[in-house]
């Protein structure tokens, strides 16, 4: 009888020791993603990549194919900018863009 009470009390002991469900609630992170999509042999060296007129940086250079995995993406805060990308120092695209929170832009190049 003095067993089935510690066993009893074992099994309490190591139901109340689980943790439980927990839960998280996260909103949208507020971050964004630009493509770049062109022919690749025409920009074989990457483009360079201005927006709002802040420090450049490269950027590669991808075929628009349906049904692929996205290439490199490059992630850019939401709303409202300038988009400017040139390829040996020549501009090649200048567009005001709007991008929405988690949304993965494709910037077709011509």
């Amino acid at each position: 009888m003095k067993n089935i009470h510690y066993l009893i009390a074992l099994l309490f002991l190591a139901l109340a020791s689980c943790g439980g469900t927990k839960t998280s609630f996260q909103g949208l992170a507020n971050e964004s993603y630009l493509e770049f999509l062109g022919n690749p042999n025409d920009y074989s060296k990457g483009v360079e990549v201005v927006i709002d007129d802040k420090a450049p940086f490269q950027a590669k250079v991808y075929k628009d194919k349906t049904g692929r995995m996205l290439g490199e993406v490059y992630s850019i805060s939401t709303g409202n900018h300038i988009l400017k990308v040139y390829y040996e120092n020549k501009m090649i695209f200048n567009k005001q863009i709007f991008i929405s929170a988690q949304e993965s832009k494709k910037i077709i190049l011509p």
